[in-house]
């Protein structure tokens, strides 16, 4: 059977970015694993679940599976995963993921593992895309560097954070995804003049954010054959 592992942050996740992967995949008859960095449950960002920013059929059915599915509410810390054993990895967006998924050693390792190796598959939604400037291959290489990438714009970032990078609940934003993915050499094109934006190079698969994640989930898909 072929087995994907989530791995969904504890700081604030983007309901839909795993909703609708996590939901793809199981209806392909995927068995799917969900870590989180300490194993405890994931936190979902409000505002993914604000009718008023995703609609209400999205709102009550995101807010749904996360109280409800068993996999979301059993995560394993991401210490104990090994990319050996899934077939594909899914990091969900959510501007969460710049404090704890990101910053990950082993949420870095697993994903390290998965494209370097033959078999696996690596889908990055969003914020989640930071990850890809800190995450160095076993050459001590980046890995983000040389390849083609999509993942949360500057342009959209700007309607967000105030002048001083404050997000609307006060916290401070570390960094800026585009920002430190192209600082390290990475391909970016966030495609913004098409609505949909998923980017595959090699066992890598990016995509932009929410509008993209049904998308992005068909093309890991594809990739698997399945």
């Amino acid at each position: 059977m072929t087995r994907a592992l989530f791995i969904v942050s504890e700081e604030g996740y983007w309901g839909e970015e795993c909703v609708e992967p996590l939901e793809t995949l199981s209806d392909a008859g995927i068995e799917i694993t969900v870590a989180t960095p300490s194993g405890s449950e994931p936190v979902i960002d409000e505002r993914s679940l604000d009718p008023e920013q995703v609609g209400k059929e999205t709102a009550e059915h995101v807010r749904d599976v996360h109280e409800t599915d068993d996999r979301l509410n059993d995560p394993i810390p991401t210490a104990r995963a090994d990319a050996g054993e899934y077939d594909a990895v899914v990091y969900p967006g959510g501007h969460g993921t710049e404090w704890d998924v990101n910053q990950d050693s082993h949420a870095r390792r697993i994903l390290r593992d998965t494209v370097e190796g033959h078999e696996g598959t690596a889908l990055v939604v969003c914020h989640a895309v930071g990850i890809l400037a800190f995450t160095r291959g076993s050459d001590g290489e980046l890995i983000a560097s040389g390849r083609d990438v999509t993942g949360f714009p500057n342009e959209w970032e700007a309607d967000i954070v105030d002048e001083d990078d404050r997000m609307p609940s006060g916290r401070k934003l570390p960094y800026w995804v585009e920002n430190e993915v192209r600082a390290v050499g990475a391909n970016w094109d966030a495609e913004l003049d098409r609505n949909e934006s998923v980017t595959v190079d090699g066992d890598l698969i990016t995509g932009r954010g929410p509008e993209s994640s049904s998308a992005a989930a068909r093309t890991l898909l594809d990739e698997l054959g399945v």
